[in-house]
């Protein structure tokens, strides 16, 4: 297959060459924040992952597209990840469950994808120079090289608008009631609940008193796109929630749950994405193995109304709080997992826990 060049420009001037495939936007230029994933398989699980709204990622694993895509592996009803850098686009599937190949699903979808890049070089200056906005297309040189400069990152943003379902809805007949708010909700976290418990999905802006009067037994904080310090009214709603009915949030639920308890939250440099990040549990010593996709963490020293109950074994970010007079916990990263280990879905037992006792379990 013959595919027209395209370029890929970083905010900082560094520049690859490589080879346009999928979806091609108008003015064939497409901007974003440059992340990298380095999961092995998953793929689609990845870019449908609403976490990915404003961002390109790049994927360390070589070869992507080769088993191609399921709608059982969907992750939301469509990617919102602005592209995708890859080294090598497989143009054939090989999976008894595949129904696409992976490019005819980011083209249907919108996605635009550079193939052909130097992934490790790309990889390495992303982890020497932190997350960067920038550009690719198959435009003019000067053309990408100025929607480079212009380009923003999410620093600041909220995203969380973008990708949130516009209306309610529910899942499961278990006998507790829980309401989740989606600010980005992953398919394999609703699937969790729902397994264990009858939940009323709703929008991120939906309010405290909307929330308490659906009588729920819990509520649950999801995962999501974007800078948690853009999203003061969020946690306003959260703050008048906390203390009057067990809370459970991951990824930035867990961010806005802290900020709710007092806390503050930073940037890291490249952030987490991957599912083989290793994480302790406090408490009991327990080493996890976790899937993680987040460019935020909580800062330890703003911690006062809670207590650090997981911790990073790369870099000591903390991984996740409790706050037990409050009947709060949450972890960063992602127990449902999708793509990843299953180590850590025992969360959702400890939640279910939570709801029937009143007591954090800590074993």
């Amino acid at each position: 297959m013959t595919r027209p060049r395209s370029t890929l420009v970083l905010a900082d001037g560094t520049a690859f060459e490589g080879y346009a495939a999928g979806f091609t936007p108008e003015g064939g230029i497409t901007t974003g924040e440059f992340v990298f994933n380095t999961a092995l398989s998953g793929y689609q699980e990845v870019i449908t992952d609403p976490s990915y709204a404003g961002q390109i990622i790049t994927f360390t694993y070589p070869h992507i597209g080769n088993y191609g895509v399921t709608p059982l592996d969907d992750e939301a009803t469509r990617p919102w990840c602005r592209g995708l850098v890859v080294r090598d686009l497989s143009p054939l599937r090989s999976n008894w469950r595949s129904s696409e190949e992976l490019e005819a699903f980011l083209t249907r979808h919108g996605v635009p994808v550079i193939t052909g890049i130097d992934t490790r070089r790309l990889t390495r200056h992303l982890r020497s120079h932190g997350a960067l906005p920038g550009a690719f297309g198959v435009g003019e040189r000067a053309e990408v090289d100025r929607a480079a400069r212009e380009a923003t990152g999410t620093d600041g943003r909220d995203l969380v608008s973008q990708v949130t379902t516009p209306n309610p809805y529910t899942r499961g007949e278990g006998e507790l009631h829980i309401v989740a708010y989606d600010y980005g909700i992953k398919e394999t976290m609703v699937a969790q609940l729902a397994h264990r418990f009858r939940v009323t999905v709703v929008p991120a802006w939906t309010s405290a008193h909307d929330v308490r009067a659906l009588d729920p037994d819990g509520v649950f904080l999801s995962n999501g796109p974007g800078d948690p310090a853009a999203l003061g009214a969020h946690v306003k709603e959260i703050s008048d929630l906390v203390g009057t009915v067990p809370i459970f949030g991951i990824c930035l639920g867990h961010q806005l749950l802290a900020t709710a308890l007092g806390a503050t939250t930073f940037k890291l440099p490249f952030g987490h994405h991957g599912s083989n990040h290793p994480v302790r549990d406090v408490t009991s010593g327990r080493i996890e193995i976790t899937a993680q996709n987040h460019n935020y963490a909580v800062a330890p020293e703003s911690l006062a109304r809670a207590v650090v109950s997981h911790v990073n074994l790369n870099d000591g970010v903390i991984e996740g709080i409790t706050a037990a007079q409050e009947r709060c916990f949450s972890v960063q990263y992602h127990p449902e997992a999708g793509p990843g280990p299953h180590d850590a879905r025992y969360l959702f037992e400890r939640f279910d826990h939570l709801l029937r006792t009143g007591q954090l379990e800590t074993k």
